[in-house]
């Protein structure tokens, strides 16, 4: 991760020239249009998550961003691009739509075609740049759906979101493997969230669409812990397939369902265990959907060594050292 440019850094007079230099070197051929006095202020920092640039940009300046078609030629990376908002309201223009973005929605747009994108007041933005073929995305998708805001409320979307906005947030964090993989899930959720909107998860590939699916599951899951009926049935149900499909999806995470609840159960038990709290041992195996006192017992020794209230002892101990 390297931050490119922090206005605060520059002469006042240099500043404008500088910003728009790195806008141009690392965002691609744009006209930068700032009105003229207008003082600038703000940062650009870039990175990379494998095959996947990231970038943030942060400014108080309203000014705008614009691909002519004079900029686009033959030679011009074929890639999409998907920007955040973090802060603020961005707009995004392309093929005759707005995109007016409020905080925690993003949108997608093509890099071959003209576009706009405007400030009006302070913002912070994560921008993502995927090559074309990374994201697999039907043919049509971003046709039908560039500049089109898509929300954090259900499916892939839900779970892109916040991922997007830790993703550009930690950049700097990762390491060259967990980069790898990372770029991997943000290339899935990212296409299914798309094509989700537009009808067409359908023509994605199979393995990407069981990526995303389990990434749902899973969340599905962890909201629910504490819900005593929580079983296979019931998260079969909720995401429309039978449990024998559920159950073909945990064997690739050499796992199975019962098996994935009640250890997400016992981790939640554990970091609560060790976190110094009032209630009672019971009282947070009952919380987790662990309510018998005995079974939550056998099974929280036979995951971490030792029982629950002794795992407490011992944290407390640790704590009051530290």
């Amino acid at each position: 991760m390297a931050v490119l440019i922090r206005t605060s850094d520059l002469p006042a007079k240099r500043r404008h020239d500088a910003w728009r230099s790195i806008v141009c070197d690392t965002l691609g051929p744009l006209d930068c249009r700032i009105a003229p006095g207008a003082p600038l202020r703000g940062e650009i920092v870039t990175g990379g998550l494998g095959s996947v640039t990231v970038g943030r940009i942060r400014t108080s300046t309203p000014h705008s961003v614009h691909r002519t078609p004079g900029m686009i030629d033959s030679g011009s990376p074929e890639m999409y691009r998907v920007v955040l908002a973090l802060e603020g309201s961005p707009r995004l223009s392309q093929d005759g739509r707005d995109a007016q973005l409020s905080r925690g929605e993003f949108t997608i747009y093509d890099f071959t075609r003209p576009y706009e994108l405007a400030y009006d007041s302070a913002v912070r933005l994560a921008l993502f740049s995927f090559p074309r073929d990374l994201l697999a995305l039907p043919s049509g998708a971003v046709d039908a759906l560039a500049a089109v805001p898509i929300a954090a409320e259900t499916g892939a979307a839900a779970l892109a979101v916040p991922l997007l906005r830790r993703v550009a947030e930690d950049i700097e964090t990762y390491r060259p493997g967990s980069a790898a993989r990372l770029s991997g899930i943000v290339t899935d959720l990212v296409s299914t969230a798309v094509a989700e909107r537009v009808e067409l998860t359908r023509a994605l590939p199979e393995d990407s669409r069981q990526r995303v699916l389990l990434m749902e599951i899973h969340a599905f899951i962890e909201q629910r812990l504490g819900d005593i009926g929580l079983d296979p049935a019931t998260v079969a149900a909720a995401h429309h397939i039978s449990v024998r499909y559920l159950h073909r999806l945990f064997e690739a995470e050499h796992t199975t369902v019962a098996a994935w609840i009640r250890q997400r159960r016992l981790e939640r038990c554990r970091a609560e265990l060790a976190s110094g709290g009032t209630r009672s041992v019971s009282e947070i195996g009952a919380r987790w959907g662990l309510p018998d006192s005995a079974h939550f017992s056998r099974l929280f020794k036979s995951a971490y060594g030792m029982p629950p209230a002794e795992y407490r002892r011992l944290n407390t101990v640790l704590n009051t050292v530290r």
